[in-house]
């Protein structure tokens, strides 16, 4: 790559030059004949004050730019920098636009050449990438950015990832690229003139494919790895049963192997299990080796009974953990080969030919140009053609609603069956020994509701403790305003370009002077205006009516409000009325659009590709408007004992408002279409057990207590010496004070925590108005301006992405609710300290939770002992988990709830957790312990 390329970083006061923010910093990277050549960089006095934010995000104060150049006097030199350059930078628009301003206030023409935007090109050329901020590139590039936010540093970075990123460009296939050009006219920038550069010198020449690549259907595709061959070594698959033969497989896999006796335990009771046809729920503690521990002996008894094994996990990085490193590691250890497959709903598996269809659209939006590109990139590299491995934005994920799986009802073509990814997963899946999921699928395959698993007889559900909420929520429903919104505008107006006016041009191009007896457009265009307006009044009314139920002090961000269908209150009453309306025209607009799809079939006339695609696509959309349908139906006109709710947010009220309805409980389902249709199922995790008994999970699940083993096995690690707990005395009873001087105490004792663990701290909350309230209080302060504080729901990210910062940073707090209380991997000193709020119970008024009372009461039970006290301690032991991940690992946890200590029920929290060192007394005495343990 010949190219000269120019990469600028600025550091600015603000986001907008028009408004009269400046640049404090300019630096640049020249990279000339694929090498840097030279390095500029500058402070700049911008002639204003620097912001406190911007002196905190970049380290440049105003003494330090007093006698800094202004930018006039160093524009010759930034001129000649990108004379016949391409002007390069991460998230260029942002940088050209201060350039400009600031080089055309200095009485010059500005810069008008070629742009790159290295967020474009990572998001292109890295479909899969975590995240496409410098810093998380840069991570993954293991490039060295000691200075995030300072202009020299960023810059140089940047280009060290531009090297990087068109050596890559050189490296796909030439018929990608060339797919790529057309498509990169639609970019922010000039991608196309680059790729035209770098194409035109091989025009006429012969194309060489990587070994990796082949061409099918005009689409460069990674060619399927052929199944690894393993020596055929003894065919012993005799369980090995005492230990001594366990011990001499597992050294095969491990320098140093030290015998863990609960690992053993376990894999004796799962093969146990199996072999005599039971049901087993077994717990074990971190550091026994789970995984391992399931999978040995159900590799044996697959292979002894030549049946295939389900195992199925909640969460996406365990199934890829079990299929990219577990079984990989147990094919090492064991005398014969074990095959696994990974099978997912269709909808996650691409479809090729719907996308190879839409390479032929036109006039496409920026989100659906960017998406086209990276999967043309990720079709070079997945063998799999499952989303979960891409990162799209939010546009990207609209258009994989055009181009993902689904059953074909109209013509298609069966040449392309041959590369179908959903196919070739089933037909992985119906050859495997283990037979990988997740408990979506499960749940579906057991219900009959969605493509099936292969026959099976022999399951082990990892992360178990999630099965009886993923069943809750899979035999329920929900109706959201934004997902229905977005659904029905798939099919438009008929001005909009969408389906709908799609589906007319076919029936136009058909018609000619025919006679068509179906609804006319206008009337189809004014059933949609009309479905669109009674659900925007639908959702107000949902809103009316959680409103007038909602005590005044309640209305703060999210709230949970139960329906009654037979309300005979004027809200509830127009509430039913408008879902019955919207459930006839939703059935008007189904009738109008079947009777158009089955004139156009009976026309028998020879319809193009990418008519039966629009077809296909609009066909999906009539199924899932009879399932809208189906919902609103069984939510809000016929009889159901599932318990309903709204969720509002008082700043959103209509986009985020929800409806959901679910059923109380899922025993019965569980135990009728799971355990009592399967052989043996082994239920892990964990957190299983309350108080050292099974009760809990048992009636959960629907298994009878005499016909199930249950194992308890404890953790190996010593959390005596691994962990102190700490619950300070001096932090006033919640229910005594109120939620602002509650938090008040406990942002001051955040505080001297934080200050004395220096930082790298996890802080677990149950509501997220006091996660809120504390984040803002603790930044207000200033007493932690030395630290980076970030909070679920404040700070962008997901989960995992918030989690990967926090690992960047010594000095790190980071505050989350719900989805942080589990599922986060933070070994070693990256975390040395957690807080847990308050116990986590569910409110009392929470509608699932009133509903499950409300059942154990009416049976003459204890709803405290039997649900709450039992769900709170299951999370409870989820957050403690979140500490201790090694043998090596030590930390401090702060309980700031006293109950643990003053009611009789706390000590049901210390039972279920392993044993560990307990202190209580004034915070400033515990900080003193903080500092000695750390």
């Amino acid at each position: 790559m010949f190219n000269k390329f120019v990469v600028i970083d600025l550091e600015t006061t603000g986001n907008i030059p028009k408004k009269g923010d400046k640049i404090i910093q300019f630096a640049a990277v020249v990279i000339e004949n694929g090498m840097i050549t030279e390095q500029y960089s500058s402070l700049i006095n911008p002639q204003k004050a620097i912001p406190v934010f911007i002196e905190e995000l970049t380290g440049i104060n105003d003494e330090m730019v007093i006698n800094a150049p202004i930018f006039s006097e160093i524009a010759p030199k930034v001129i000649s920098l990108l004379d016949g350059a391409y002007f390069v930078a991460h998230n260029v628009l942002f940088d050209l636009s201060f350039l400009q301003e600031e080089l055309i206030n200095a009485n010059y023409e500005g810069f008008y050449g070629p742009v790159l935007d290295t967020v474009e090109l990572a998001r292109i050329l890295y479909p899969t990438a975590d995240g496409y901020k410098l810093s998380d590139l840069a991570e993954q590039e293991n490039l060295r950015h000691d200075r995030p936010h300072q202009a020299d540093s960023d810059a140089e970075v940047t280009a060290e990832l531009l090297l990087i990123f068109l050596n890559r460009l050189m490296t796909l296939p030439r018929h990608t690229l060339k797919q790529l050009v057309p498509l990169a006219g639609g970019l922010k920038s000039d991608l196309q003139q680059l790729l035209d550069e770098m194409l035109d010198p091989l025009e006429g020449t012969e194309i060489t494919l990587p070994q990796h690549i082949e061409i099918f259907k005009g689409i460069a595709l990674k060619k399927t790895s052929p199944q690894p061959d393993f020596p055929v070594a003894s065919r012993n698959t005799s369980y090995p049963e005492n230990d001594e033969d366990k011990i001499n497989i597992l050294h095969k896999g491990f320098k140093s192997f030290e015998k863990r006796i609960g690992q053993f335990q376990m894999m004796d009771a799962v093969y146990n299990a199996f072999l005599t046809d039971r049901h087993l729920l077994i717990e074990a503690g971190t550091g026994v080796g789970k995984s391992l521990g399931y999978l040995l002996p159900a590799a044996y008894f697959s292979q002894q009974c030549k049946r295939p094994i389900v195992i199925s996990t909640f969460t996406i990085p365990l199934q890829e953990q079990l299929l990219r490193k577990e079984i990989p590691f147990l094919n090492k250890l064991l005398p014969f080969n074990i095959q696994a497959a990974l099978l997912k709903g269709r909808s996650h598996y691409l479809n090729l030919e719907k996308f190879h269809q839409t390479l032929l659209d036109e006039n496409d939006n920026y989100d659906t140009t960017l998406t086209k590109m990276q999967i043309l990139v990720w079709l070079t590299e997945t063998e799999t053609g499952d989303k979960d491995e891409l990162n799209l934005s939010s546009g990207g994920q609209l258009f994989w609603d055009k181009v993902r799986n689904g059953q074909a009802v109209y013509e298609t073509n069966s040449d392309w069956l041959e590369k179908d990814f959903f196919l070739k997963a089933k037909r992985d899946a119906a050859t495997a020994d283990l037979i990988i999921t997740n408990h979506s699928l499960l749940l579906s395959d057991m219900t009959g509701k969605g493509p099936s698993l292969p026959r099976y007889d022999y399951a082990i559900i990892d992360e178990g403790h999630h099965l009886e909420k993923s069943a809750t929520q899979f035999l329920g429903a929900s109706l959201d305003y934004l997902s229905i919104r977005l659904f029905i505008g798939k099919f438009g107006t008929y001005d909009q370009s969408q389906l709908f006016y799609q589906m007319e041009e076919i029936v136009n191009r058909l018609a000619a002077d025919k006679e068509i007896a179906v609804v006319p457009p206008f009337e189809l265009n004014q059933l949609v205006l009309d479905l669109m307006y009674e659900i925007d009044e639908f959702f107000k009314l949902l809103v009316l009516y959680a409103n007038t139920r909602l005590a005044a002090g309640q209305r703060l961000y999210r709230a949970k409000v139960p329906y009654f269908r037979f309300n005979n209150e004027k809200e509830g009453k127009a509430v039913s009325h408008s879902a019955e309306r919207i459930a006839f025209l939703l059935k008007d607009l189904e009738q109008a659009i079947k009777e158009r799809l089955e004139w156009i079939i009976s026309e028998g006339m020879v319809l193009t590709s990418t008519q039966l695609n629009k077809l296909e696509e609009i066909q999906l959309f009539l199924t899932e408007l009879a399932d809208l349908r189906e919902t609103v139906v069984a939510c809000f006109l016929s009889e159901s004992n599932h318990v309903k709710w709204i969720e509002i947010d008082s700043r959103s009220p209509q986009n985020i408002t929800t409806f959901i309805a679910q059923p109380a409980t899922v025993a019965d389902k569980l135990k009728e279409n799971l355990f009592n249709a399967k052989k043996a199922v082994i239920v892990t995790s964990a957190s299983l057990t309350v108080n050292h008994s099974f009760q809990y999970i048992l009636k959960g699940l629907g298994l009878d207590p005499v016909l199930t083993e249950t194992v308890l096995i404890p953790s190996p690690f010593d959390y005596k010496k691994q962990v102190q707990l700490l619950i300070p005395e001096d932090l006033p009873e919640i229910n005594t004070v109120t939620l602002d001087e509650f938090v008040i105490s406990l942002a001051e004792q955040i505080i001297s925590i934080a200050e004395a663990a220096r930082g790298r701290m996890l802080i677990l909350f149950t509501s997220y108005d006091m996660l809120k309230k504390t984040y803002e209080l603790i930044k207000e302060s200033g007493f932690l301006d030395d630290y980076v504080l970030m909070a679920q729901g404040i700070s962008s990210g997901s989960p995992a992405r918030l989690t990967r910062n926090f690992k960047r940073y010594d000095k790190a707090i980071l505050l989350g609710t719900n989805s942080f209380w589990e599922g986060i991997d933070i070994p070693g000193e990256d975390l040395s300290c957690l807080c847990i709020v308050r116990l986590p119970f569910s409110s009392p008024e929470e509608p699932l939770t009133e509903a499950k009372s409300k059942l154990i009461l009416e049976r003459g039970g204890n709803p405290f002992i039997e649900y709450a006290l039992p769900e709170a301690v299951l999370r409870f032991k989820q957050g403690f988990g979140r500490l201790i991940r090694t043998e090596n690992d030590k930390g401090i946890i702060v309980v700031f709830d006293k109950r643990i200590i003053t009611t009789k029920y706390g000590n049901s929290f210390f039972e279920s957790i392993p044993p560990v060192s307990v202190r209580k007394g004034p915070v400033n005495e515990l900080v003193q312990i903080i500092h000695t343990w750390i």
